[in-house]
């Protein structure tokens, strides 16, 4: 009996010297705030107190802005014409038959053109747009290349090489034509009288410098279809006086060589025009 009641007396002495431990530890600790996060609200409960302060957490964010200014310097990549080639004829006939040039018989009328047919077809590898005057009047240049099909309404006209012979044969061709195609580059003055618009309005004009890179006859059958690789004394190099017209979405070009383009025989004029698919 003793023995248990020293054990109990043991047990307590223990206990109250832990609780007296844990009391001193926790008495020199402030007391901790509750705090609950709901959305971008945050609810504290201060210790010892009833009341609850609520608190916005409000997040700022800041976004970039881009400026409306538009660059000095702009470039459009892969710029499409779509048009028709034709020529102005001043030829001298009698003298390019003398020539040995056209055989004896071919005039005018044989070298008149199918309008429709004689297409123009410009592939510009880019086009770039240079600020001068607040984005109001720019220069204009680029890179390209000029395909002109002149297709012709005398179907049984032949182009001969080595020398160079226009005659009339005894086939009649389903098609017949003259390609021509130039390595080109434009240069314009720009003006665009809406230059905060992405399809606004404006009007360019300059000259070009193209380099005659292949040249060729083309005549076909319901069967076969025959090419005559050859310059055919056609004009290696082509200026000419170009121009373009922005009517919002829409955009037209043309151009008028400043030359003949043969550089013996005949005195022809070449010409294009035509719808430009680009961005501005």
């Amino acid at each position: 009996m003793k023995r248990i009641f020293t054990l109990c007396i043991a047990l307590c002495t223990i206990i109250t010297g832990f609780a007296q431990t844990d009391t001193t530890g926790t008495q020199n600790k402030p007391p901790a705030d509750d705090t609950i996060r709901i959305g971008g609200m945050i609810i504290i409960r201060k210790a010892g107190s009833k009341d609850k302060e609520i608190v916005r957490d409000k997040e700022y964010k800041m976004r970039n802005r881009r400026s409306n200014k538009p660059s000095n310097l702009t470039t459009n990549w892969w710029i499409l014409d779509l048009g028709f080639s034709n020529y102005n004829d001043e030829s001298n006939y009698v003298n390019a038959a003398l020539t040995g040039f056209v055989a004896p018989g071919i005039n005018e009328d044989d070298l008149q053109l199918k309008g429709g047919k004689s297409r123009n077809v410009n592939i510009w590898f880019f086009m770039q747009k240079l600020n001068i005057v607040k984005h109001v009047v720019n220069l204009k240049y680029g890179l390209g290349l000029e395909l002109n099909n002149y297709s012709f309404d005398n179907t049984k006209l032949a182009f001969a090489k080595n020398p160079t012979i226009i005659s009339e044969g005894t086939t009649d061709f389903k098609k017949v034509k003259l390609a021509a195609d130039y390595l080109t580059v434009p240069i314009m003055i720009n003006f665009n009288f809406t230059p905060n618009r992405k399809n606004g309005f404006g009007i360019s004009g300059g000259i070009s410098a193209g380099y005659l890179y292949s040249s060729r006859y083309k005549s076909k059958t319901d069967d076969d279809v025959s090419k005559v690789k050859s310059n055919f004394d056609l004009e290696s190099f082509k200026l000419s006086y170009i121009g373009e017209l922005s009517l919002g979405p829409v955009r037209l070009y043309g151009s008028y060589a400043m030359k003949n383009m043969w550089e013996k025989g005949l005195d022809m004029t070449p010409y294009n025009f035509g719808f430009r698919f680009s961005n501005w």
